[in-house]
């Protein structure tokens, strides 16, 4: 089964052709982060703007990579949320445009699902059950996975997603957009413990998320090491971007371990933008090594936003008999427990 995969969540507009939920025959994607730069996060207008300009050029550029026409596909899945409702409509819209010409079936896809599934697209993936992790600049949520189609949300964030955290205490330092990479870039040369920022692990039992407290704490630290060099002598911005770094990965990692510990599983899978960071990757693998858990990541193509895993949970959805038509909209919001479970 052949299936077409366009995601216009956010601000790239990507398409993917994937066989059978694995085999990636195609994965274009055009970012917008040069037209964000300048206002340091993404404008919900101008990712709009961008994406009418893109959709019809990078679905086309993906059926040419995939060398198959319109008529070969066997079914069309689009993201339908949770994301920018302006952005989001562009893509459904295309895609419903595709379907209803072409009468291929059309599904509409969370987002969310996608970035779970994403890890299907790699040769190496865990068996059923697993807890995933997705974090991203709008999300950080844990799941426990027991199969295609069920999901259940073990925690979430109850402010700023990580990667949204990273991006704001980017802006504060001044190291530019995104914020993920240009701060783990400063991090290399930094010591992570050189200041000990704090840690919202919340209550013992909670597997949420709380990262608005840290963003703060780096901001006050920030203004008073601009003001007074003797508060914080030796310390330099590196340290700074290496301890808040820190400080977000340790929450990331325990509350993963501990989740998966648990509901008693041996995998974990860890998915979305900020799964790229090398940090961490290396602490969750030092931490699963350790408790012998096998840790899975998507290659960083997948991790972020893309079409191809949106092609992947559509395989699914459509294998398993789901269909929508033209009267299906787009939800800014769209909580995966929503999701019709698979029978």
């Amino acid at each position: 089964m052949i299936i077409l995969g366009i995601d216009t969540s956010c601000d790239d507009t990507s398409a993917g052709v994937v066989v059978d939920g694995r085999q990636v025959l195609s994965n274009v994607v055009h970012s917008q982060v040069k037209l964000h730069q300048p206002h340091g996060g993404v404008v919900p207008e101008l990712a709009s703007r961008e994406h009418l300009k893109n959709i019809m050029p990078v679905v086309s550029e993906s059926l040419r990579k995939a060398n198959i026409r319109m008529r070969d596909l066997d079914g069309i899945a689009v993201t339908v949320g949770p994301g920018l409702v302006g952005a989001l409509l562009v893509g459904l819209y295309y895609a419903k445009g595709l379907s209803y010409v072409h009468n291929i079936p059309l599904v509409g896809i969370n987002h969310l699902e996608g970035h779970i599934l994403s890890i299907f697209l790699e040769e190496e993936s865990p068996g059923f059950p697993f807890v995933a992790l997705t974090v991203s600049g709008g999300h950080t949520s844990l799941y426990h996975v027991e199969g295609y189609g069920k999901y259940t949300q073990m925690g979430q964030t109850l402010d700023d997603a990580a990667g949204e955290a990273f991006d704001k205490v980017a802006k504060i330092l001044g190291l530019g957009y995104p914020g993920g990479p240009v701060i783990e870039n400063s991090a290399r040369d930094g010591s992570k413990d050189r200041i000990n920022f704090p840690r919202a692990y919340l209550s013992s039992d909670s597997f949420d998320f709380s990262f608005s407290g840290l963003k703060t704490a780096v901001a006050l630290y920030i203004k008073k090491w601009r003001e007074s060099q003797e508060e914080a002598e030796g310390v330099a911005l590196a340290d700074i971007a290496a301890s808040f770094q820190e400080a977000v990965v340790d929450v990331l990692v325990r509350k993963v371990m501990g989740a998966r510990k648990k509901v008693g599983v041996t995998s974990v899978v860890v998915a979305g933008g900020v799964a790229c960071n090398d940090r961490l990757r290396t602490s969750l693998n030092e931490a699963g090594s350790s408790r012998d858990i096998q840790v899975y990541y998507p290659r960083p193509e997948y991790c972020t936003d893309n079409g191809a895993m949106i092609a992947a949970a559509g395989y699914n959805r459509l294998l398993n008999d789901e269909k929508d038509d033209m009267s299906m909209d787009v939800r800014s919001k769209y909580p995966i427990q929503d999701l019709p479970p698979f029978p």
